[in-house]
């Protein structure tokens, strides 16, 4: 199988790329530069890189990419710098998640990495009073949040069941770094506060995951339009 890569070059997204990769399906990566992947990614055979910014392309351009393609993994995000967190485009992982899913032509797996700090409104979620200040002041001061949360409604409100697009929002706390994947729990909702008891959830675990979602029917039947948390299991 073939599927499509986008924020191929952060710190998750070429990890997706790898475990796509390991699990013999073919990828094509959109990156800036082919130069942040890594030498053994960008010069694997199964592995296409298209150099440019997403939102840059037209919409042909995107049907193009898209096509053949049996599924999207996202791990779009904005560079943790003050340009990338409040320069534009303020909407980046929103608007590439509207205009990839719209020029789909042929039914889609989308699979986009966002965070815990993302309420589920589809469950009603319960928020302390003190988080919810919190979380809205992130939401004021910290465009790349917002972002966020846009970005799963689009797939929570304009694809219901049924749809042509099929999708899975992965919801990672805070993120660190491992050489291998571990163990790690998946719950429908936040067993633990993101903003006051935050977990922890290795990259590479969350890669592992989304390539599960991608590849494998039965995870990702088990998950289908919803927004499962993952956290390291302790």
């Amino acid at each position: 199988m073939k599927f499509l890569v986008i924020g191929a070059t952060g710190a998750t997204g070429k990890l997706l790329v790898s475990q796509l990769l390991e699990k013999g399906h073919e990828v094509r990566a959109i990156a800036r530069s082919k130069d942040k992947l890594p030498e053994n990614l960008r010069t694997h055979q199964n592995c296409e890189v298209i150099e440019g910014a997403l939102l840059d392309f037209g919409d042909e351009k995107l049907s193009e990419l898209i096509q053949g393609c049996q599924g999207v993994g996202s791990c779009l995000g904005h560079n943790m710098t003050f340009k990338g967190i409040y320069g534009k485009p303020r909407l980046l992982v929103t608007e590439a998640v509207k205009r990839l899913c719209s020029t789909a032509k042929s039914p889609i797996r989308f699979v986009l990495m966002n965070t815990t700090g993302n309420r589920n409104r589809d469950l009603n979620e319960p928020i302390s009073p003190a988080q919810k200040i919190v979380i809205g002041l992130i939401r004021l001061l910290v465009p790349p949040h917002l972002d966020n949360e846009k970005a799963s409604d689009v797939l929570r409100l304009t694809y219901p069941n049924g749809s042509n697009v099929e999708w899975v929002v992965v919801r990672p706390d805070g993120l660190i770094d491992k050489d291998k994947v571990s163990e790690y729990e998946l719950h429908q909702s936040p067993t633990r506060s993101a903003i006051f008891d935050a977990g922890k959830t290795s990259r590479i675990n969350v890669a592992h995951f989304m390539a599960s979602l991608l590849t494998d029917q039965g995870v990702f039947s088990e998950w289908k339009n919803q927004m499962p948390v993952i956290y390291n299991k302790q």
